[in-house]
């Protein structure tokens, strides 16, 4: 585990950088995960952004972190949003992503290890998100950290 791995709050430029590219990353894993059709996915993925972000940086309940290594240097985003889930507030994670030449080192356990700070700091009960199936390593990291299903949708397509 990388401990030495950190967050720190995102700046406005952070946030322009990674607006533009979780757009599209978002979009291709509503492709990927079959509920988008490809020529749909840029402009629904936009959509959704602006719905959930309408003042973007500074929408009320969203916190937005750079996650950063020893030196200080960035390796990743997190974004989660205050919400009521299971009786109480929650941390819900919408987004956490490290860059690809950085990952495999730690960073993203020791993301969730400071995600747990936060939430205890902000006095919210717990942690939830949404993984794609798609996405095996992210959910044995998920499982490692010990989250557990609360909800499994299924889907086959036939004909």
């Amino acid at each position: 585990m990388n401990a030495s791995t950190t967050l720190r709050a995102m700046t406005p430029a952070e946030f322009a950088a990674w607006r533009e590219a979780a757009i599209p990353g978002y979009a291709a894993d509503k492709v990927a995960s079959g509920q988008w059709a490809a020529p749909d996915a840029l402009a629904l993925s936009a959509k959704e952004y602006d719905e959930l972000l309408p003042q973007g940086l500074a929408t009320p309940d969203q916190h937005f972190y750079a996650i950063v290594d020893a030196q200080g240097a960035p390796v990743g985003t997190l974004w989660f949003a205050v919400k009521t889930k299971f009786g109480a507030p929650i941390a819900y994670v919408f987004d956490v992503r490290i860059d690809a030449a950085l990952r495999r080192r730690g960073h993203a356990r020791a993301t969730f290890v400071a995600l747990e700070g936060e939430v205890r700091r902000l006095g919210l009960r717990g942690v939830a998100l949404q993984v794609f199936g798609h996405n095996a390593a992210a959910r044995a990291l998920y499982a490692g950290l010990g989250y557990e299903p609360t909800n499994i949708s299924l889907y086959k397509a036939v004909g």
